[in-house]
C-alpha cells in the first residue's frame, strides 16, 4: 500500500517529483502563509500519514506527536531546527531531519557581506532619499560612509558560513577576519588568517564590522545583548543572518537610537515577522525580509534533500541529515 506524505507547504517541483516518483501518495496544504498549529493536526487527522514534509514556521512537537501517531519523520525544509522538539522526538523514537548542504552556505555568506556592502555605503539611505524626490545634485558631504577595506571583521561562529563570509572580506576586502567559536577553526586560520579568540567579548571589542552565524540554542539565545553591545566600537556595524533570537532585539534598538553602535544589518528578527518597536523607524539599519537563502538553487538542494531524507527512511534506508540524536552540541554555526 502506498505510504502517504503531508507537506506543509508548496516546495520547489523537483521535491514533489521526487516523492511521487518514489510511489508515495502526496498531499499539499494550500496556501503562501505559515499554518497554525491546529490547522496541521487537523490536517494530519485527516488520514494517515507517514511522514511530513515541514518548514521552520511548523512547529513540529509532541501536540503534533500526539495528533498523527503513524508518522515517524518529521523532514524540516530549513537549514535550522529550532522549531522542532528534539528530546520529545528522541523519546518517541520519531526521526527529524534538516537540510544543510554549501549551497546555502554560499548564498547566506553573500548576503552578510551584501548587508555589511549596505550598510558601509548607506546605500539604502540613499535609495530612499532619490526615491522621496530630495536629491538635488551632487554633494561632496551627502551620505559619507566607511570601508570595508582592511577593516577588522569579526565572526562569532565559524562553521561553514562562517568561512565563506571569512573567504570574501579576506580575499575580496582585505579584511583582517577574528573569530570566536566554541571549536577552532584550523581552516580559516590557515588560508585566511583568522585570529581567534576565546570569547564573543574580545572579539565585539576589536571588530569594526561583528557577523553572527550560530544556531539557536539556549546558549546563544540572546548571545548579544545590552552589555555585550556597549562592547562594541561606536563606529562598528552588526549583521545578522543566522536566527532572530540571537540578538535581544529591544536592546539593538536602544543601542542604535543611542549611538551605542553605527548600524545594523538584519535578515532575522526575535518576533518574526514582528519587529521589535522602533526598529522599522531607524535610518541606521538595513532590514531583509529572511532571504539570505532565497536562491533558486538554494531552494531546489533543500527540496531535493528534504525529498530526499524521507525517501530514504520510508525505504528503510537511515537518512542523511538526521538531528536526533544529536552526537554533541552544535558547533556555531547556521
Amino acid at each position: 500500500m502506498p505510504k502517504n506524505v503531508l507537506v506543509t507547504r508548496k516546495i520547489p517541483d523537483v521535491g514533489i517529483g521526487m516523492l511521487k516518483n518514489a510511489g508515495f501518495n502526496v498531499d499539499i496544504l494550500p496556501g503562501d502563509q505559515p499554518h497554525t498549529q491546529a490547522e496541521l493536526i487537523d490536517a494530519l487527522q485527516k488520514k494517515q500519514y507517514d511522514a511530513v514534509l515541514s518548514l521552520l514556521t511548523d512547529q513540529v512537537d509532541a501536540k503534533l506527536f500526539d495528533a498523527a501517531p503513524s508518522v515517524k519523520i518529521y523532514a524540516n525544509y530549513a537549514i535550522g531546527f529550532n522549531n522542532m522538539d528534539v528530546a520529545e522526538a528522541m523519546k518517541r523514537g520519531i526521526t527529524l531531519t534538516n537540510t544543510p548542504g554549501n549551497s546555502f552556505s554560499f548564498c547566506i555568506a553573500e548576503h552578510a557581506i551584501a548587508l555589511m556592502l549596505a550598510l558601509s555605503t548607506r546605500l539604502v539611505e540613499g535609495d530612499r532619499f532619490v526615491r522621496a524626490g530630495k536629491y538635488k545634485g551632487w554633494d561632496p558631504d551627502i551620505f559619507v560612509g566607511t570601508d570595508l577595506q582592511k577593516k577588522k571583521l569579526g565572526l562569532i561562529g565559524a562553521g561553514h558560513i562562517g568561512e565563506r563570509v571569512a573567504h570574501h572580506a579576506s580575499r575580496g576586502f582585505d579584511m583582517e577576519v577574528l573569530y570566536y567559536d566554541v571549536v577552532k577553526n584550523e581552516k580559516i586560520e590557515q588560508e585566511y588568517g583568522a585570529k581567534y579568540f576565546g570569547t564573543p567579548e574580545e572579539v565585539l571589542k576589536e571588530a569594526d564590522f561583528v557577523s553572527l552565524h550560530v544556531p539557536l540554542l539556549d546558549s546563544t539565545k540572546h548571545l548579544i545583548n545590552a552589555d555585550r553591545l556597549k562592547l562594541m566600537k561606536p563606529s562598528a556595524f552588526l549583521v545578522n543572518t543566522s536566527r532572530g533570537p540571537v540578538v535581544d532585539e529591544n536592546a539593538l534598538v536602544d543601542a542604535l537610537k543611542n549611538k551605542v553602535i553605527r548600524g545594523a544589518g538584519l535578515d532575522v528578527f526575535e518576533f518574526e515577522p514582528q519587529l521589535a518597536a522602533g526598529l522599522a523607524e531607524l535610518e541606521n539599519v538595513v532590514l531583509t525580509p529572511h532571504i539570505a537563502s532565497a536562491r533558486e538553487s538554494a531552494r531546489n538542494d533543500m527540496a531535493t534533500l528534504a525529498a530526499q531524507n524521507i525517501v530514504d527512511f520510508l525505504e528503510g534506508r537511515e537518512p542523511k541529515n538526521k538531528v536526533n540524536p544529536p552526537a554533541k552540541e552544535p558547533a556555531a554555526v547556521a
